[in-house]
């Protein structure tokens, strides 16, 4: 895929900146998790234990961005290559890996509720004859790494053909929970039986498997789509009787997805950490007096919906690993304004703070001269020492830390993580 976000499906249309164990019930006692609880609310860690903080890496799934190399290969190939990118993190002294099992409402364990991703076999709802939940859970834990399960909560299809999904899939037994935009599939947000469906779904992997928390990335409404609109009429009118704005509604949503899910996390396994990683500009001051000193395109309040303030001033969530994609000095986003902005709001809140690192610019000639330092990285974590609520960063993405694009990474490693 190259030099690829996560974001992949939403950036090309959206512009985002600078243009303004098997179900085996040893899940209960596997692998490092206890580390998490050691340093609990207090604001001192969080994954990744209380020496140096979270050291972590993104496993992207989805479009096979970073695993499986590519679809349909035997299980022995894509598990040699799923424990080359674990050898490499433990290799750099990285403590926490992110792994993507639930990329587009399919699964990469053997789900009750939805079918086999296809990302794995080509075909969506084929047994690949084993277990890459499993596998990358146990494979983790022997090397000294927390596991922490991905999820994106509301993404179908990449695609916008609901015959091409999987006979059985939910999408197509429940046509009235989806919702096409973008030339893509997702599930409504605001409708009551998805949101529960969709937390049934992940709540599965919580509670039979080994994992050391419960990650989400940056999508909730998508990313917008110009001159086309989100088609969710029919539900507002049907739900959103208490909401005079539909956006307040929108945002009401996905705090109720939130705030239940974390409930059920906790009621499955207490003390297993659940965070989101979100787009790095909540609001941007010029909309609203509390937001950053920034200029973005993108606003997640705004445009997908997603009030990560709020979560983190109410103590909704256990994490929050904003995703901060600029170089230090970037005039529409300052990396340093933003790890400033959000030290500020996860101040006494009892939320850990990691910091999400854009690797894959690195060394990339459509970024910025910055970007073509290999030092910029290593001066990003520098920083961050500057700010005590920060306890760490991750990332993105495990292909990159891999391929390590003009030595940022190696950089990151003797600056920060040698000793």
């Amino acid at each position: 895929m190259g030099r690829v976000s996560r974001r992949f499906f939403g950036t090309a249309t959206v512009g985002v900146l600078a243009s303004v164990l098997t179900f085996s019930q040893a899940s209960a006692s596997g692998g490092p998790r206890g580390r998490w609880r050691e340093r609990g609310a207090s604001g001192a860690a969080g994954p990744g234990g209380a020496a140096g903080g979270l050291r972590g890496m993104w496993i992207a799934t989805v479009a096979n961005i970073d695993w499986p190399a590519r679809q349909g290969q035997s299980a022995a190939d894509a598990q040699r290559q799923l424990t080359d990118l674990l050898d490499a993190a433990a290799g750099l002294k990285l403590n926490t890996v992110f792994f993507q099992v639930r990329p587009t409402a399919d699964a990469l364990w053997p789900s009750p509720h939805e079918p086999w991703s296809h990302w794995l076999t080509g075909t969506q709802g084929e047994d690949p004859g084993w277990d890459p939940l499993e596998f990358a859970v146990t494979e983790a834990h022997a090397r000294g790494l927390e596991l922490h399960a991905w999820f994106n909560p509301y993404r179908v299809a990449t695609h916008a053909d609901p015959a091409a999904l999987a006979g059985d899939h939910p999408a197509r037994t429940h046509p009235e929970w989806v919702v096409t935009y973008g030339g893509r599939l997702y599930y409504n947000p605001g409708l009551p039986e998805v949101r529960a469906f969709v937390q049934d779904a992940m709540c599965h992997a919580v509670e039979h498997y080994a994992i050391d928390g419960v990650h989400w990335d940056d999508y909730f409404y998508p990313y917008p789509v110009a001159g086309e609109t989100f088609d969710d009429a029919d539900a507002f009118a049907e739900h959103g009787e208490d909401f005079d704005d539909l956006g307040d509604w929108r945002r009401h949503n996905i705090d109720l997805l939130v705030r239940e899910m974390r409930e059920r996390v906790a009621e499955l396994k207490p003390g297993l950490p659940f965070g989101v990683s979100p787009f790095g500009v909540w609001r941007n001051k010029s909309t609203d007096p509390l937001g950053s000193d920034t200029r973005g395109g993108v606003q997640t309040y705004d445009d997908l919906y997603a009030d990560v303030r709020t979560w983190v001033r109410e103590g909704w969530l256990d994490y929050v690993l904003p995703q901060l994609y600029w170089n230090i000095g970037y005039e529409a986003a300052d990396y340093a304004t933003l790890v400033r902005w959000w030290a500020e709001v996860a101040e006494g809140t009892g939320v850990e703070l990691y910091i999400g690192e854009a690797l894959y610019k690195a060394g990339d000639t459509a970024q910025p001269d910055a970007w073509q330092d290999p030092a910029e990285l290593s001066r990003h974590l520098t920083l961050c020492q500057d700010h005590p609520a920060v306890g760490g960063n991750a990332f993105y993405s495990a292909a990159h830390v891999v391929r390590d694009p003009i030595g940022a990474m190696t950089r990151v490693y003797e600056d920060h993580y040698r000793g």
